[in-house]
């Protein structure tokens, strides 16, 4: 399955400098670690963004975003911003944001 290339590669700069910034391909995309831990990446065309369970649930009343779950089965902590969610810089900025605080306060794998 493919992923937006280009997606990925404005997550890419966004988070050039960020400590312990990895990548790896899964799920059908591509997922950006910090320390080990995933913290975001593409799925198809969409954003996929760990944020916590709390801002996942409130996030849940725009239409633009959505539950993660390559299995079928909702991951508590993430949510899946469809690309009308992100067309503002803005927007994209303030979900990786919220992404690399949550993940960043995870322990190191």
């Amino acid at each position: 399955m493919a992923f937006d290339e280009t997606l990925a590669a404005r997550i890419r700069s966004a988070l050039s400098k960020q400590a312990g910034l990895t990548e790896k391909k899964m799920f059908g995309g591509i997922a950006f670690m910090i320390n080990s831990n995933m913290c975001v990446g593409v799925s198809n065309d969409s954003l996929m963004a760990r944020v916590g369970a709390d801002k996942a649930s409130q996030a849940f009343v725009d239409p633009n975003i959505g539950p993660f779950g390559p299995t079928g089965r909702p991951m508590k902590d993430w949510v899946l911003v469809s690309p009308a969610g992100i067309e503002q810089e803005a927007d994209f900025k303030g979900w990786l944001q919220q992404a690399v605080e949550f993940t960043i306060a995870l322990p190191p794998k």
